[in-house]
């Protein structure tokens, strides 16, 4: 019962590379790697041509478990709340503030604390009840659409879905499930003051013309 090879049985899903299971919990590879093995040695996931799939489900479900145990005992870090979502089994793209956090590798934040931090995800519509009873089992408050006044939330990590009825669409940066490139700036474009500095790294880093210059106030004379 290690928490490395519960995170690995419990973010895998079926086809998931080795390389992107080990981006997903935030492990270097070659450790992700051995406990592959060794779970693939116990006949607990299968590593076949096709990539990595769970064959315990038994097993996985007390991993289950046993994360959420320790998740509500001690407080949730910001690379964790990263690594959780991948643990419900469900489709999910991050969006808004962290749409422009993934699509520059974490260069940029805007509105967010230690104390206050939310994570914003794309999630289908048909799953948004078993996402709120899956946050709920590891002691984790969960919105729609509407980000809560930090004093009425519990705890410094929190999650607000973004429900969508007519299919999400995913991109993967770094083990990242993300919104679009072209909806990430679209959203960002949209309140473009506070995005300006995110824009302005995408623009360089992916060769895209969307005038994305920051412009900083001088000092006064």
């Amino acid at each position: 019962m290690d928490s490395t090879a519960a995170k690995i049985v419990l973010a895998t899903q079926r086809g998931d590379s080795i390389n992107r299971v080990a981006n997903k919990i935030d492990i270097s590879y070659s450790w992700t790697y051995d406990w592959i093995e060794r779970l693939a040695d116990a006949d607990i996931i299968a590593n076949t041509d096709d990539g990595i799939r769970v064959v315990d489900h038994e097993l996985r479900q007390q991993y289950a478990e046993m994360m959420a145990a320790l998740y509500t005992r001690d407080t949730i870090t910001q690379a964790d709340a990263y690594v959780l979502p991948h643990f419900a089994g469900m489709e999910f793209a991050y969006t808004e503030i962290d749409a422009a956090y993934v699509w520059t590798h974490g260069g940029y934040q805007v509105a967010r604390s230690h104390d206050d931090y939310p994570v914003f995800i794309h999630v289908h519509d048909r799953d948004v009840d078993r996402w709120l009873a899956f946050f709920e089992q590891y002691g984790i408050e969960a919105t729609i659409n509407d980000r809560p006044d930090p004093h009425e939330v519990d705890g410094n990590v929190h999650y607000v879905l973004f429900p969508a009825a007519d299919g999400i669409s995913i991109d993967w940066v770094e083990g990242n499930p993300v919104i679009p490139l072209d909806d990430a700036v679209a959203q960002m474009t949209q309140n473009r003051p506070a995005y300006e500095p995110a824009l302005e790294i995408i623009a360089n880093e992916y060769d895209i013309d969307i005038d994305a210059v920051h412009h900083r106030a001088g000092l006064a004379d």
